[in-house]
């Protein structure tokens, strides 16, 4: 019973943290998705077909084909709610990734681009970052989340009323998101005491029991204090 209780109460620590961990520092922990807004590709690789499939794709992850985009000099944009977005993400807001636009091919991909993805280079206000090859493609990304704090600060900081509600809007949902966080460990804690007193309340009237039990059975041998006497 009390090895019970241990693994019990190990398993409830360690719940305990992991959510003190995801309310304090949810950068370690959470992550951040980044979606295409918008691509224009300037050229084909395939000479025989006239509808190339183009996708996107980072090291050590799935392929993601974006089937709109058939046609070079157009510009193709989206709302990143399609099916096969988002295009990847960070895990990690401090380290980069190896990404990149292919062609697909029938003996191997064609490149049109190939570079370090890191969440530091959404550094606009917008959370958009532009990528450009000459003579290959120009695409847009958005990764809200990956927005460093100062630029949250000097936004606000600019007077525009636009930029002031979205930073108004950020901060709410960190505080909504920490409140009821906090308020689901705090319930999590009185539920785990609760259940302690009343284990020891189950196990002190099981005790109780017993006792109860051998006073009877002494009775009835008549092995009682007052046995020698009678």
């Amino acid at each position: 019973m009390s090895l019970r209780r241990r693994r019990s109460s190990r398993a409830f620590h360690m719940f305990l943290l992991c959510s003190i961990l995801l309310v304090w520092f949810p950068g370690s922990i959470l992550s951040v998705v980044v979606t295409l807004d918008s691509i224009e590709i300037f050229k084909t690789h395939e000479w025989i077909s006239t509808k190339p499939t183009v996708y996107f794709q980072c090291k050590g992850e799935n392929k993601t084909v974006l089937p709109d985009v058939k046609k070079a000099h157009i510009s193709y944009t989206f709302k990143g709610e399609e099916s096969w977005q988002p295009l990847t993400e960070f895990a990690n807001t401090t380290k980069c990734k190896r990404c990149g636009f292919y062609e697909e091919d029938f003996l191997k991909s064609d490149e049109f681009d190939e570079w370090e993805l890191c969440p530091s280079d959404f550094s606009n206000t917008d959370g958009r970052y532009n990528h450009f090859k000459e003579k290959e493609l120009n695409a847009t990304f958005l990764c809200l989340e990956c927005m460093p704090l100062e630029s949250s600060d000097s936004n606000h900081a600019s007077g525009s009323p636009s930029n002031g509600r979205k930073g108004m809007h950020f901060a709410l949902v960190i505080i909504i998101s920490a409140s009821v966080s906090t308020i689901f460990i705090l319930g999590l804690v009185a539920a785990y005491k609760y259940w302690q007193k009343r284990k020891r309340e189950q196990e002190q009237a099981r005790f109780l029991k017993l006792f109860e039990e051998g006073d009877d059975i002494e009775d009835e041998l008549g092995l009682g204090p007052l046995s020698g006497i009678i």
